[in-house]
């Protein structure tokens, strides 16, 4: 690779001795559904750099599947979390509680999209905190159904599994699935569900009639709970709905009585560029799951919601044993106090506003790329085959992957078609460790492309 490395240090071949030693031991002590991605074995990571057992030094843009938007080992949560270790480690905050749960419940429910007040409840894992958002909003309401959208991601529990619409790998041979789930098209402006869409347009207001057809073709609006909704599909590409998209989801949702719930597992603490995705819109939902960077790490995830709502459940109806733990509380409120402290908002409109120059620059090198799409740090590439046919080039996009993470670059795709490329950087990375990402992506492009 040509690229000047200031930050990447390769001392062996990716993987290196060592960390083949332990990939080999892996297909023997875990099963086959763990497989792992990255062929090589962390020691040591710091920010935005991780460091492998056999000492070689990548650039991680994966930030643990946007679980470490403050970046890996934060030095606030790090001395938060070794100080709860030395005062305790478990009660279960509804046998005896501790302060730091009620502070950071506090905290987020000043946070609430659109203000007003706000509870909050927490659990382990983002799968975890959508299976209650639901069992919320039925107790609430008193209904059953459940709206989600084509291309979802929403977890791989059982309600959660069966709200999320990739097939494969995640539900193939999972079934039978949960009831009263009913799918709508969500509006994707470079490839609209009813063929109006066009490159750099947004997709036409048609989509939002066809999700209001398909709704009513499938279940009474009046036995609908609640729709759930990624303000930006994660999973799913990295989708950006027009602008419109969100007010007129919440219109439509008022309009019958049914509750909007917002998954923000992905989008939320500051990867759009707002602390939560929602804001971006202006709307008011009526649940919020939040999880992935709220932690930095830590197991934790949570739903919060206007106070009615959240009381719709009785005494003990949710909870669990490790739910919103002692460590993963004070990590969080160190989470917190990081946004607060060292603009991380700000740092992700730039990241952003930084990826998606760049990556344009290179598209016009590279036709692979159909599209360069994004909503603050939250920013994705899509590789095609064709411009205009738009097929997609799942076999390169891999190959790429490879290459680059052969070279120093830790990145992930995502999609339906696994031909989307996502940056999860952590939001204080630094711009030039950016371009020397690129740099080393564009260079595994070129010689991919030319296989």
């Amino acid at each position: 690779m040509a690229t000047v490395m200031k930050y990447i240090a390769l001392k062996t071949a990716v993987p290196g001795p060592k960390s083949q030693a332990v990939l080999d031991r892996i297909p023997k002590a875990t099963p086959r559904a763990t497989s792992v991605y990255a062929p090589l074995v962390i020691d040591r990571a710091h920010g935005s750099l991780l460091t492998d057992i056999d000492g070689n030094t990548f650039i991680d843009l994966t930030g643990g599947v946007g679980v470490l938007n403050v970046g890996h080992t934060h030095d606030k949560v790090r001395k938060a979390l070794h100080e709860q270790v030395d005062r305790f480690l478990h009660t279960d905050f509804t046998v005896v509680p501790y302060e730091s749960y009620v502070r950071l419940a506090e905290r987020l429910d000043a946070r609430f999209p659109g203000g007003g007040p706000a509870t909050a409840v927490f659990f382990n894992s983002g799968a975890e905190a959508v299976e209650n958002a639901v069992k919320i909003a039925r107790a609430y309401t008193k209904r059953k159904g459940i709206i989600a959208f084509e291309r979802a991601f929403h977890g791989r529990t059982l309600m959660a599994m069966t709200l999320t619409s990739k097939v494969h790998p995640y539900k193939a041979g999972m079934g039978p699935f949960a009831p009263e789930v009913y799918r709508v098209p969500f509006p994707y402006p470079y490839r609209c569900p009813n063929g109006k869409g066009a490159e750099g347009h947004e997709c036409d207001e048609s989509c939002y009639e066809s999700i209001e057809e398909a709704l009513m073709l499938q279940v009474a609006p009046e036995d609908v709970a609640a729709v759930i909704v990624e303000p930006v599909q994660g999973e799913g590409g990295f989708v950006v709905p027009p602008k419109n998209f969100l007010p007129w989801l919440r219109a439509f949702t008022e309009k019958y009585g049914i509750l909007l719930i917002v998954d923000e597992v992905q989008t939320g603490f500051g990867r759009t560029g707002k602390f939560f995705a929602t804001e971006h819109s202006g709307i008011t939902p009526d649940l919020l799951t939040m999880a992935k960077s709220i932690a930095d790490g830590v197991p934790l995830s949570g739903v919060m919601g206007k106070p009615e709502v959240m009381n719709g459940p009785g005494d003990s109806q949710i909870g669990g044993t490790y739910v919103g733990n002692p460590l993963a509380t004070a990590a969080a409120n160190a989470v917190l106090d990081v946004f607060e402290e060292e603009h991380l908002l700000d740092q992700a409109v730039r990241q952003g506003e930084h990826l998606q120059a760049r990556l344009r620059e290179i598209q016009t090198r590279h036709p692979v790329i159909g599209e360069v799409r994004g909503l603050g740090a939250m920013v994705a590439i899509e590789l095609v085959k064709d411009r205009k046919t738009k097929e997609p080039a799942s076999e390169l996009t891999d190959r790429i992957l490879h290459t680059a993470m052969k070279h120093g670059v830790i990145m992930l795709k995502a999609g339906i078609y696994g031909n989307n490329i996502r940056f999860l950087a952590p939001l204080n990375t630094p711009l030039d460790m950016l371009d020397e990402a690129l740099g080393v992506l564009e260079e595994a492009m070129t010689a991919e492309e030319a296989r």
